[in-house]
């Protein structure tokens, strides 16, 4: 189980290699699994066994989503927001869209200073990508507009669009946005035309991160050789694992960019991603939702890291640093499969 090069590449297949579909995410959370059995042969956490730590902390920024945020269907829609019942002090996609103000204020109270959100979608939805009204567009813009009245630029707004949009619509919002200095424009179009996020950059004042949705080295060599991305992101669960996301990070280092790992997925991705976010000198920030690592994520694992002033420490513990919960595998809603040895 220590051969982690040699077993992650025996399960790459002739099929499904370059796609993020099951294959690829089975084989990522396989090679995050051998990291994690790694760290604890050795005694040490997983950041150290990559080669050590290039930071003590890292900046986080908060993704607005609520406590129920993409709980109870697969799809990721508006209508899987989770905004009907409140179930904790920080229901926070609901106060992006209504108070966004109060909301900035919130974080940076915690010492958070970057937020992510993503007023856009229902908008997208209702055309699929292909139009937003001036009435529509004003509605969407508001949230920026309360955000910049109330706290200034103390706040870096990134953007999430999801994918959702085609390019003119894009190009139409990315322009809006120039006066409200955005820290990132993520996913503005489908990942499936990178050669058209050229065009997108063109018209956004805002640099492009991409893309979580994105799998495997080669795509990421696509990405970059558009020439259009500022942020290079990725999620461990979805590119290939620890082991190819090493190699996504080096890539974009080698064009001088940054990287950013996603978390909006679970707290062992969390974990994972903020071991690798403290080694990878190219990181720039960790992604992290205080709806869910004060939440459901605590009903998972026994350690969950929490931020402080702002900054996500480097985790204790060997591995991954954290189990899951015993009782986890008595849940009524947990499904368990045991493959024989």
């Amino acid at each position: 189980p220590l051969e982690i090069e040699r077993l992650t590449r025996s399960l790459t297949g002739y099929l499904g290699f370059r796609g993020s579909g099951v294959e690829t995410r089975a084989v990522s959370a396989f090679d995050i699994a051998l990291w994690d059995l790694y760290g604890k042969v050795c005694g040490q956490p997983l950041y150290q066994v990559l080669g050590g730590a290039s930071r003590e902390a890292i900046r986080t920024y908060n993704t607005c989503a609520g406590y129920r945020y993409i709980r109870d269907a697969r799809q990721q829609t508006s209508a899987n927001w989770g905004l009907e019942e409140k179930q904790g002090p920080y229901e926070d996609l609901e106060a992006f869209l209504h108070r966004a103000d109060e909301l900035a204020h919130s974080l940076l109270e915690q010492g958070i200073s970057a937020m992510k959100i993503w007023p856009f979608d229902p908008y997208a939805e209702a055309s699929d990508g292909l139009h937003i009204s001036g009435a529509d567009l004003d509605k969407a813009l508001e949230p920026f507009r309360r955000i910049r009245a109330s706290v200034g630029n103390r706040m870096d707004v990134m953007v999430e669009f999801h994918s959702l949009w085609r390019l003119p619509a894009a190009q139409r919002i990315a322009r809006a946005l120039a006066e409200f200095d955005t820290y990132w424009h993520e996913d503005p179009i489908r990942m499936d035309s990178l050669a058209l996020l050229k065009q997108y950059a063109a018209a956004s004042k805002a640099p492009v991160c991409a893309s979580e949705i994105l799998a495997g080295r080669w795509s990421f060599k696509d990405l970059l050789e558009t020439g259009a991305v500022g942020v290079v992101m990725f999620d461990l669960a979805w590119c290939g694992g620890i082991s190819e996301a090493r190699r996504i990070a080096a890539l974009a280092d080698a064009w001088q960019l940054p990287v950013a790992p996603h978390d909006c997925t679970g707290p062992l991705v969390y974990l994972a991603s903020l071991h690798f976010s403290i080694h990878a000198p190219n990181a720039l920030v960790q992604e992290s939702v205080r709806a869910f690592y004060t939440g459901w994520y605590r009903e998972l694992v026994t350690h969950v890291p929490q931020p402080v002033d702002g900054l996500l420490a480097r985790p204790p513990g060997p591995g991954l640093g954290a189990e899951l919960l015993p009782e986890l595998w008595k849940r009524e809603d947990a499904t368990v499969r045991v493959s024989p040895a």
